[in-house]
């Protein structure tokens, strides 16, 4: 579905990324690892469209999309939860889940509203709410759902769960283990090995700016030296 081949990118003067490549096939869930500042979230923009790689290629569904827009990549069925969130807000939570809601992947049974509030019950409580006024949690399960809303082929998470309590932590990855199970394809970036290894096919490990392992969870689970030699823990 999505392969990521040797790209390059920089910003202004600053190479970040070295040859980077990396691949997610329909129905699979892959992690993208390693420490702050080694090149996760550049890797997301340059798929995005918000950073243009110098050299290199990204296809998706076999179409190139290095270079191209971030509208057109969204409009081609890739989502993003963004690290931060971002949600809108001056809108409520019914306004941020419809405001692009849009059956992208073709799906016979795509996410809707009411769905989403299954999915999210803490999101349907407080529907009427202003984005603005939720707490951090509740913001990234929003941000998760607006991009559910779209019925993306590919969801791309970014620091899925960085800053939040161990509940809702522990509520966004059953949400991601349900998404697996209906064959949502996603590209994560996490630090929480244990819960990324429970629910992920295949890693990407990040050391400045290049790929320096990759393989399965077994693999990752029977290395335990990788942790602390590329993820600080």
């Amino acid at each position: 579905m999505l392969e990521v081949r040797d790209i390059e990118t920089f910003y202004d003067a600053s190479q970040i990324l070295f040859g980077v490549s990396l691949r997610v096939d329909v129905g699979e869930v892959v992690t993208l690892m390693g420490r702050n500042g080694m090149g996760k979230t550049t890797t997301v923009r340059s798929i995005m469209g918000l950073a243009t790689p110098r050299s290199g290629s990204i296809r998706f569904e076999n179409a190139e999309i290095a270079g191209r827009p971030s509208y057109v990549v969204a409009r081609a069925g890739v989502g993003l939860v963004p690290e931060g969130r971002h949600v809108f807000a001056n809108l409520t939570v019914r306004e941020n889940l419809v405001a692009t809601a849009a059956n992208r992947s073709g799906s016979a049974t795509p996410w809707e509203y009411g769905s989403i509030c299954k999915l999210f019950p803490r999101l349907a409580e407080r529907a009427g709410n202003m984005g603005d006024t939720l707490s951090g949690g509740e913001q990234q399960m929003l941000a998760i759902a607006r991009a559910l809303m779209t019925n993306p082929k590919l969801l791309i998470l970014d620091e899925a769960t960085e800053g939040l309590s161990p509940l809702i932590r522990q509520e966004i990855w059953h949400v991601l283990a349900r998404l697996r199970e209906v064959g949502q394809a996603i590209l994560v970036i996490d630090k929480d090995i244990a819960a990324l290894s429970r629910i992920a096919d295949r890693h990407y490990i990040l050391e400045k700016g290049r790929v320096v392992w990759s393989g399965s969870s077994d693999r990752l689970a029977g290395d335990p030296d990788l942790a602390h030699r590329y993820l600080g823990v």
